[in-house]
């Protein structure tokens, strides 16, 4: 007997990304206040602080750059996934 979707599933998996989506976002605001905070309460020169705040937005930048590619390559297969299951189901 044939499942008939409601829809439901893809409510469901639209929350996951979501929720993924917003967790990766958290994380990169996080570790940017976190790093800015830490290097503007210790207690070194202006010019070494501004070095290591650079430092950081940069490794913030690349961390950012890096899981975005990761949520792109997983929204990525999930859509093939997706086009895969399609296909199947109308038989093409």
């Amino acid at each position: 007997m044939a499942e008939i979707s409601t829809g439901q599933d893809a409510r469901d998996e639209d929350d996951r990304d979501g929720g993924l989506l917003n967790f990766v976002s958290g994380l990169i605001l996080g570790a940017f206040i976190g790093a800015g905070v830490a290097l503007l309460t210790a207690p070194e020169s202006g010019r070494r602080t501004r070095r290591r705040l650079r430092r950081a937005a940069v490794d913030v930048r690349d961390d950012a750059a890096s899981q975005l590619d990761e949520l792109a390559d997983e929204v990525k297969g999930r859509v093939d996934d997706a086009i895969k299951v399609a296909r199947k189901r109308l038989g093409s």
